[in-house]
């Protein structure tokens, strides 16, 4: 079968080096961010280990994910889950590097990059018993490209066609070369399911997903617990250890820690700051430390008036129409005093959606605007509006982030804004940014190794992550010959171009860069956390010298 969608826009015919951004650049200086300094600790796989077959694992989970369903979610707390119960194409190791999963190889690029061969495990079947190939791949592909309300069209680039060559390689066409597909199939786009459930459950598929995976979906009660239980059908069966797997919803971070303690769960992800140096003290626990691809920081809403994804419709406030007042709240802000003060020193100042220590990051596109309040007030003076400017922020309802929005509250002051606080669950904070209800929303992103899934998802003019409602032809332009051109020089220099333009419009204002802090019982082995976020549990196992 022959699948066609319709391309994305055109490229404009631009010479990118042309691209006019002297009016991008900030009048203000910027200064290079301060890199706080831990030890990494990503865990290990169980290896030679001996240990205990069986037992049900607890993990304390800090949110609910939403749906379980790779195509719509964009919820980092259902990757937890899902990493479990549905592998995908490709995956990160802990080096940072892109490896196979159910592929057997990277992709193979055409000379003119316009078509990307995947090679395919092969004797895999998925928990309902049916066969895992390129059909089952291809459908799945398709699904994520075309369902109303998909999160993932954007990710894999403007695809004409899907082929199944065979029962184990599929072939995607392209209309110009995409580089970060393979990155894109690293995620969620790359998560594939069963061609049968697909057919009977439809846009239900993520109340009962089945996929391949060391374990398979058992049941979910929304807001309290998930469980899925060992797959024996799984390809690799002989390293899986757990009879089950219970993700506890725990949001509060100190019930977190003190179940630890107890014993009455065996691991957990998101440990606060405030408690990480004594979990680590802890000598009958670990605690598992990485940096991240990702960022946190605040949307701001521009033009997100019908949903994300929807032509844009510009706000009539002063804070959506001018950029002189979205400059003026970011320069309002001291990033590393905020996170020094908020975070005890564990997280990181952020600017950017280029993550440090990774090889697109130059001090060009990592490097803060100066903490300048004074400089804020004048801009909101020509802007012309009334101080102190109210802003209404919507914010997690957990101590950390309602600790450090208030801390970021009392900053903004100094330049001339008068932040206005609205906890909120994290469920209702998804369904705000789709559906562009709030003006301002503290809410992060766990990222991506390739920087396209940091950028384009959420800033390219119709994306269906573009929360904020924003439109730049010049970015969009950018970023689209920043995709399409496969020589690494000419991306990071792409990149940086990117990084002004979003830096002159500041539609999302990044803030930090937290560290992945996940604590786990030392009756556990083999949990491993990278710096894509996601917490690996498919393969760990009870230690083999302990009770219980």
């Amino acid at each position: 079968m022959r699948f066609r969608l319709v391309p994305r826009r055109a490229l404009r015919a631009l010479a990118v080096g042309a691209v006019a951004l002297a009016a991008a650049s900030c009048s203000h200086a910027h200064t290079t961010v301060q890199i706080t300094t831990h030890a990494d600790d990503y865990g290990q796989p169980v290896g030679t280990q001996p240990v205990r077959e069986g037992g049900d694992l607890v993990m304390g989970l800090s949110n609910d994910p939403d749906r379980l369903d790779p195509s719509t979610s964009s919820s980092l707390y259902m990757r937890y889950v899902m990493s479990t119960i549905c592998e995908k194409l490709y995956d990160n190791d802990a080096s940072g590097n892109l490896v196979p999963q159910l592929a057997t190889a990277l992709p193979k690029f055409s000379d003119d990059g316009l078509t990307v061969t995947i090679p395919l495990r092969t004797g895999v079947k998925f928990a309902d018993g049916t066969p895992f190939n390129a059909d089952a791949v291809e459908a799945s592909l398709e699904r994520h490209l075309s369902l109303p309300g998909s999160q993932r069209t954007g990710e894999m680039g403007p695809i004409t066609g899907i082929d199944a060559e065979g029962p184990s390689t599929v072939v995607i066409h392209y209309s110009a070369p995409f580089a970060p597909i393979t990155a894109a199939l690293a995620d969620r786009a790359g998560m594939i399911m069963s061609e049968a459930a697909l057919k009977e459950e439809g846009k239900d598929f993520g109340d009962h997903p089945v996929c391949t995976g060391p374990f398979k979906f058992r049941e979910r009660a929304t807001g309290s617990s998930i469980v899925v239980e060992r797959d024996p059908l799984y390809y690799d069966a002989q390293n899986v250890h757990f009879d089950t797997i219970t993700y506890r919803i725990m949001p509060d971070a100190k019930a977190r820690a003190d179940a630890l303690r107890s014993g009455s769960i065996q691991v957990a992800d998101t440990m606060s700051p405030q408690d990480a140096d004594a979990l680590k003290a802890d000598p009958r626990l670990r605690l598992l430390v990485s940096g991240s691809f990702g960022f946190q920081g605040f949307y701001l809403n521009i033009g997100n008036q019908d949903g994300a994804g929807k032509p844009v419709k510009p706000l009539d406030t002063p804070l959506a129409k001018d950029p002189r007042v979205r400059q003026a709240l970011s320069l309002s802000i001291d990033r590393q005093a905020l996170v020094d003060k908020a975070f005890k020193g564990w997280y990181e100042p952020a600017c950017t959606p280029i993550a440090p220590r990774t090889s697109y990051a130059t001090s060009a596109d990592t490097s803060c605007p100066q903490f300048d309040p004074d400089r804020a007030k004048k801009l909101l003076a020509e802007a012309g509006v009334q101080t102190p400017y109210p802003i209404t922020m919507q914010v997690m309802n957990v101590s950390d982030q309602l600790d450090y929005a208030q801390q970021l509250q009392a900053m903004v002051a100094r330049g001339g804004f008068d932040l206005r606080l609205v906890p909120a669950e994290y469920s209702a904070l998804l369904a705000a940014q789709k559906n562009g209800t709030y003006e301002a929303l503290l809410l992060g992103w766990s990222g991506r190794l390739d920087p396209d899934g940091n950028i384009a998802r959420f800033l390219t003019t119709g994306s269906s992550g573009n929360y904020s409602g924003f439109s730049s032809a010049a970015l969009d332009d950018v970023l689209g010959w920043a995709a399409h051109t496969t020589s690494p020089a000419r991306r990071g220099a792409l990149y940086e171009q990117a990084v002004t333009l979003i830096q002159r419009d500041n539609p999302y204002i990044y803030t930090y860069r937290l560290r992945n802090l996940t604590a786990h019982s030392d009756r556990v082995t083999g949990i491993e956390v990278y710096a894509d976020g996601a917490v690996r549990l498919g393969k760990a196992a009870f230690v083999s010298d302990r009770n219980g």
